[in-house]
């Protein structure tokens, strides 16, 4: 329920506070004062677009904010702490919910929600569990085929809405099956051409068997052999410079080493310093001989017939480029291209599988989504009996006695809510064919309906907040008193706020706020007030006279509020 709204600089509002609370509020006002832009204000809050247009002449932003209460725990409230805010003052499963918009005078917009800044489709969310508008752009809305569905599944209640639940995931599970199937069938031959293609491509890399890094460590080796001789002379000086025992007429490094090893060790006998430093010479002869061993093992790995050797090599590494070049650039490139292909390989092997897994499991989707399809027409034909006969009750309140609403289920392909087509049809006299609402309803009667529908659907699917905007629309005199009737009756279950130009709807209302144009002659200005006692009647005659100091205006809205009143007490 809305507790109250705060416009500042929007439109021709430059500040205004709304106190609404529980029951009917009518809002009233003069052409042009401003009562369009309450409703703007109130769309702004429940996360409509924004207009840098509708910011007041001179003012920076414009701004609204809203303080709502609402049930904590609710969806409402997770949804709010979801998005960063919080709810304030909880008390007794209640909470407060601020709300806030702005909208600067370059048109960048901003929103808060419970506190804290939030995207503006958060608002939206909000709006969709918080407040049911209805203007005359609804009333359009009420003759789309989806709307007429969506306002008939609102009244069959929880058994339908858990029934399309389980329709829509067995729909969706049905049509991604179909798919899927579709794919693998109209692909058939190209999958079975790329498994032939994949199948060729594996079995030659199978038969060559590449290994991570062989193409480097093949370079290495071919490398070493192209180089075979330098390699061999290199080693083979090395090894006589340590290891042999004449070199062009000294000794071996070997040789030398040991030599000071020995002088060391006599003199260390006689001190330990020295003695350490022969223990260093004995180290680096065991070094020299592991070195001249290691020279000696790579020398006899250089045996052997090198040029053959290097032959095979080469044509290992061409055969390896081959690949490479087709399915790398690197031979790792080639193992990770073989793993993955076996993997779609595995796939595409199995399609004749998948393609009768997915025929059976389209069948069964079928059969699955048509028996629930059944079932939630089944439940939409007796909803749409009750609503029909409920609505047309009510239109012999509103001054429509000979007006009958029909409701017809017919029967289409099966879609995301099922397989039906609904519409909504209204004979406005007894032997008159029953035509759709776009097409045999006038503005006024089109208001009635959906005042009409919105009543009876209140009692199954209750919203917290509704507004009318211009709901009387093209009405008057004892249909606008029925209007307000209904609209009291309404309030008795949900908060009411009506925009009207009606003193026959205002009449019902427990709350009425006044839009009030001012002028300087040269700026415009509006206000909302809170109308009581003296000021309502002079209101309320205005509506009816356009004078609000006429003796026969008074009388006439002190009748109306007797009626109201005796209404409300009968109610």
């Amino acid at each position: 329920m809305i507790e109250e709204i705060s416009i500042r600089d929007l439109g021709v509002i430059r500040e205004a506070v709304l106190p609404l609370g529980p029951g009917f509020t009518a809002l009233t006002g003069e052409t042009g004062a401003g009562k369009t832009m309450v409703v703007t204000a109130l769309g702004l809050l429940l996360g409509a677009r924004s207009d840098a247009g509708s910011v007041r002449s001179g003012a920076g932003a414009a701004v609204v904010e809203g303080r709502w209460s609402v049930a904590d725990p609710s969806p409402v409230a997770e949804r709010v702490r979801d998005a960063g805010g919080d709810l304030d003052e909880v008390i007794d499963g209640r909470g407060e919910l601020l709300l806030s918009r702005s909208v600067s005078s370059e048109g960048r917009s901003r929103a808060t929600v419970g506190g804290r800044s939030a995207p503006v489709g958060v608002l939206g969310e909000l709006g969709e569990r918080l407040v049911v508008v209805h203007g005359q752009s609804d009333q359009l809305r009420l003759t789309s085929a989806t709307a007429q569905r969506e306002a008939l599944d609102r009244h069959a209640g929880p058994e339908l809405a858990a029934k399309l639940d389980d329709y829509r995931a067995g729909f969706d599970r049905w049509q991604r099956a179909r798919a899927e199937l579709e794919v693998l069938t109209t692909e058939r031959d190209r999958r079975i051409r790329e498994a032939v293609d994949l199948r060729a491509a594996l079995d030659e890399i199978e038969t060559l068997a590449p290994q991570r890094g062989e193409d480097q460590e093949l370079a290495e080796t071919a490398e070493r052999l192209t180089n075979h001789e330098e390699l061999r002379l290199a080693a083979s000086e090395a090894q006589q410079a340590i290891s042999s025992q004449e070199i062009d007429g000294g000794t071996d490094a070997v040789a030398l080493v040991e030599a000071a090893r020995r002088a060391l060790e006599r003199g260390g006998a006689h001190d330990p310093e020295l003695a350490a430093i022969g223990e260093s010479a004995a180290e680096l002869s065991f070094g020299l001989s592991d070195l001249s061993g290691r020279l000696s093992t790579y020398l006899a790995s250089l045996e052997g017939d090198s040029a053959r050797e290097l032959e095979a090599i080469q044509e290992r590494r061409a055969a390896l480029g081959g690949l490479a070049r087709r399915f790398g650039p690197t031979v790792d490139d080639v193992v990770d291209f073989a793993e993955t292909g076996g993997t779609r390989l595995l796939e595409l092997d199995g399609d004749e599988d998948r393609i009768a897994e997915l025929g059976r499991e389209v069948e069964e989707g079928l059969a699955e989504v048509e028996a629930l399809a059944d079932e939630i027409s089944a439940l939409r034909r007796t909803a749409a009996e009750q609503l029909a006969a409920a609505v047309t009750a009510e239109l012999a309140a509103l001054a429509m006695p000979d007006a009958r609403l029909h409701i017809e289920v017919t029967e289409r392909e099966l879609g995301t809510s099922g397989r039906d087509a609904v519409a909504i049809l209204l004979q406005p006299h007894p032997g008159t064919e029953p035509r759709s609402i776009a097409k045999g309803a006038s503005g006024g009667e089109l208001s009635r309906v959906m005042l009409a529908i919105e009543v009876v659907l209140a009692g199954s699917d209750p919203v917290p907040t509704f507004v009318f905007d211009e709901v009387d629309a093209g009405v008057g005199g004892a249909s606008a008193i029925e209007i307000g009737r209904r609209l009291q009756r309404l309030a008795t279950s949900a908060q009411v706020i009506v925009v009207t130009h009606l003193a026959q709807v205002a009449a019902f209302a427990t709350n009425h706020l006044a839009v009030v144009k001012s002028t300087d002659g040269a700026i415009t200005a509006s206000d909302v007030r809170a109308l009581e006692g003296e000021e309502r009647l002079s209101e309320m005659a205005r509506l009816l006279s356009g004078l609000a100091d006429s003796d026969s205006g008074l009388a006439h809205a002190r009748e109306l509020l007797e009626v109201a009143e005796t209404a409300a007490r009968e109610a």
